[in-house]
């Protein structure tokens, strides 16, 4: 048996740094900006599966927490990961394994990937949401006015982008034996 401990850690480490890139991709909002870092997310779970995607999250959440900005807006530090966003950057580590696991369980397909994707979006806001609403105590209305209704649109076409490029990537990886 293949010892893939290195190819491992590469791929994992490469997708922390992705998303990281994307975190810096921000566009303000009052209570909670919107940034690449959900795209990046998808695209680490869409070509590298359940358990190197989740692993992919942890990292970057552990990176982020120690003190190494790479929050949106080059933030960083654990009172990120407690505070009013965190919630958002915890529902990461579920939509990272769920998008994985569904292709896995599936096929690894753009529509699946739409899908899946779809469905890490939907996780990543809810459990944001209700953790916003706990953190400011804010109303049940304002939070999802605030943490869910303004990502609607634009996690549609991060899930529809991390599927078509996460597919496209998987292919090309998968072809040149990377993955």
């Amino acid at each position: 048996m293949r010892n893939n401990t290195l190819p491992t850690v590469i791929s994992v480490s490469v997708f922390a740094i992705i998303i990281a890139a994307f975190a810096q991709l921000v566009i303000p909002l009052p209570l909670v900006p919107i940034t690449g870092q959900t795209l990046g997310i998808g695209l680490a779970a869409t070509i590298l599966g359940s358990k190197k995607g989740t692993y992919t999250i942890l990292i970057y959440l552990l990176i982020g927490a120690v003190g190494i900005p790479v929050f949106s807006g080059f933030s960083a530090g654990y009172e990120k990961i407690i505070g009013p966003t965190g919630g958002f950057l915890f529902g990461f580590i579920p939509a990272a394994y769920v998008i994985g696991y569904y292709l896995e369980k599936t096929k690894f397909t753009v529509k699946n990937a739409f899908i899946a994707n779809t469905i890490g979006m939907f996780i990543i806001l809810i459990i944001g949401t209700i953790w916003l609403k706990i953190i400011t105590s804010l109303t049940w209305e304002a939070a999802f006015l605030g943490g869910f209704a303004p990502f609607i649109l634009g996690g549609f076409l991060k899930a529809f982008l991390a599927a078509w490029i996460g597919i496209k990537a998987r292919e090309k990886l998968q072809s040149v034996e990377l993955l």
